[in-house]
């Protein structure tokens, strides 16, 4: 007899297997299904045409242009810096290794808050770096770059995080290979390590879009926060509720979750179709 069908082993007995599954489908639906659900019904419950006229209001309209500009800025910088960085952590020992993987993880431990204020004291006026800003005129702290700071220094995590794990598991045999063939530094990027790491690249890519798109706290301390000028989707969302425009801000989360999922639908789309073409 098995340990399976006795219960004394290491697989769960049939009663304990379901009540598993009831506690985990229970702790989904209550955290992530009940809510999005409610936000989708307040939203929708006037209709369809209210909805509409609520997400093409101007400053519903120039903050998700802003807000995909930022992801348009923030995603390929964390790609051509992050993918570099993994290489360098898996493929090298160095002095100072450990402390560069804990400032990686900063923005996990650090509240965006913080990182927000640490933003100001550095780019601010009065700042490390106010002389940006006091001489040369280029306004940081309260304006557009602010917005891009905060959302980099939030998402620079994701894109090491994903990529570096594959790069263990692949090894450097095919690298090796391809280097022994001739090959350059480039080619064997390019043609054996990047395909390689296409999956991890790929989910880093679609945290940091998510994580761009929906960040809020370091955003709110370092913009201006004007509508139509440096206001993204989740700024706008915050100011229509402290207005006592609900609806408005059901509204332009909703909004905010249909960008989030076409951007991850695309990835997804995109992804496939290149691992058809590499077949």
């Amino acid at each position: 007899m098995t340990s399976g069908s006795n219960g004394s082993g290491l697989t769960p007995a049939r009663p304990a297997r379901y009540l598993l599954r009831f506690v985990a489908l229970s702790y989904v639906v209550v955290l992530v299904a009940v809510p999005v659900g409610l936000i989708l019904w307040r939203t929708f419950a006037p209709g369809l045409g209210e909805f509409i006229a609520s997400v093409t209001t101007p400053a519903a309209i120039s903050a998700l242009q802003l807000s995909l500009l930022v992801v348009a800025i923030v995603v390929p910088l964390n790609v051509v810096f992050g993918v570099p960085t993994a290489l360098v952590l898996a493929r090298n020992r160095f002095r100072g290794k450990a402390a560069l993987q804990a400032v990686i993880d900063l923005p996990f431990a650090v509240s965006p808050i913080i990182v927000g204020v640490a933003l100001i004291l550095l780019w601010g006026t009065a700042g490390f770096l106010g002389f940006v800003e006091n001489s040369l005129g280029l306004k940081i702290i309260f304006g557009f770059p602010g917005i891009v700071l905060a959302s980099i220094f939030v998402t620079v995590p994701f894109v090491i995080r994903e990529v570096e794990p594959v790069l263990h598991e692949i090894g450097t045999d095919q690298e090796e290979a391809a280097a022994t063939l001739g090959a350059t530094w480039w080619q064997t990027f390019w043609r054996v390590t990047l395909p390689s790491i296409r999956w991890g690249l790929t989910y880093g890519v679609v945290l940091t879009v998510a994580r761009t798109l929906g960040e809020f706290g370091a955003v709110l301390m370092v913009s201006s926060n004007l509508p139509g000028v440096s206001q993204t989707l989740t700024l706008l969302v915050h100011d229509r509720y402290n207005r006592g425009a609900e609806y408005g801000a059901y509204a332009i989360s909703t909004l905010l979750m249909a960008v989030a999922v076409v951007v991850l639908i695309f990835q997804v789309i995109l992804d496939a179709r290149r691992a058809k073409s590499n077949q």
